[in-house]
């Protein structure tokens, strides 16, 4: 007898190169997912549109280039569907029910909303649509009938109110929707280069795509143990973003690698160097991969068959919800 998996959705904003930090926060768990959910991961196009309406002309670029980062770490559009959010238009026509049923307190008392005012510099977020964003992603995941979502702690707000909005529609109509919950899975804190929190905007990571000796200038670049002076000098791995860089990516080698900090017996530029090794070897392989899904039009064959499977599902979805509504 088949088991019926449970489907899970997730998704990313095509508004930058992905980085060490999207593949240890969120790739690696995606690619695990595989083995025992339904998965639809979507490139949310409409939700960079959000924040840069006003320049929107390199979100198609950044498309390409992420699918071919999922992809190449791993990502098998045989097992999972690889959509673009505009691709599938019941996306748009449920944020549209939701957004009649959806209080507008709901929304105003958003953390995540009230946190992007203050820190986004250099956009004009005071439109309805950024302020509707967490409506957007409740369709996103109730279109799918999603049981599971993916996320960081900073995102549990944006999912308990698509689980209050998929109770207010049941509630007012007939139970159509689950309300979907969390996968919280631990994910390493990844720093940016200069020991601020890791950001495009910060320019401080270290992209998928970066080729070797890109690798190696950004790691030469990073902040290391400011008490260490001269070679002689012990040092303090806990206060030094390429020791905690190396926990990450050589964990078998962490003891010998602290002793060797703390008793200066290796310098903070060898340090450095061998770390660009580590990272490198990591992102080979990927790169490869990479070269080869980019490879003529492969990228838009994956999109094509996914967006298909995608609106056959959010299809049926629509369908019992016009006719909760009696249409």
């Amino acid at each position: 007898m088949d088991v019926v998996k449970k489907r899970v959705l997730s998704g990313m904003r095509p508004t930058g190169p992905l980085h060490l930090g999207h593949l240890l926060g969120a790739l690696e768990n995606w690619v695990r997912l595989q083995d025992e959910y339904e998965c639809y991961y979507m490139v949310a196009d409409w939700h960079a549109l959000m924040s840069e309406y006003a320049e929107p002309a390199p979100i198609g670029g950044f498309v390409r280039e992420i699918v071919a980062d999922w992809l190449a770490v791993g990502l098998d559009p045989a097992r999972s569907t690889i959509f673009l959010q505009s691709d599938v238009p019941e996306h748009a026509e449920l944020h549209l029910v939701f957004s009649m049923v959806t209080p507008l307190p709901w929304l105003e008392r958003c953390p995540t909303y009230k946190e992007q005012l203050q820190e986004v510099k250099g956009r004009d977020l005071m439109t309805y649509g950024f302020l509707g964003y967490p409506v957007l992603q409740a369709a996103d995941i109730l279109v799918y009938r999603a049981e599971y979502v993916p996320v960081g702690k900073d995102q549990l707000p944006h999912l308990e109110l698509t689980r209050e909005i998929a109770r207010r529609f049941n509630n007012f109509t007939r139970p159509i929707f689950p309300e979907p919950r969390a996968l919280l899975t631990p994910a390493p804190k990844l720093l940016g280069l200069d020991n601020r929190k890791m950001s495009k905007s910060y320019d401080n990571y270290i992209s998928l795509s970066d080729d070797p000796d890109v690798v190696r200038n950004k790691v030469r670049s990073m902040i290391t143990d400011p008490r260490r002076i001269r070679l002689a000098d012990p040092g303090h791995p806990d206060v030094c973003t390429v020791f905690a860089y190396r926990g990450l990516f050589q964990a078998d080698r962490i003891e010998e690698i602290e002793s060797a900090c703390r008793e200066a017996a290796v310098g903070c530029t060898a340090c450095k160097d061998e770390l660009s090794g580590a990272v490198n070897a990591l992102l080979d392989p990927i790169r490869r991969r990479r070269r080869e899904w980019l490879e003529g039009d492969r990228i838009e064959r994956v999109l094509a068959d996914g967006a298909a499977r995608a609106r056959a599902a959010a299809a049926e979805t629509m369908k019992q919800v016009r006719g909760a509504l009696g249409w």
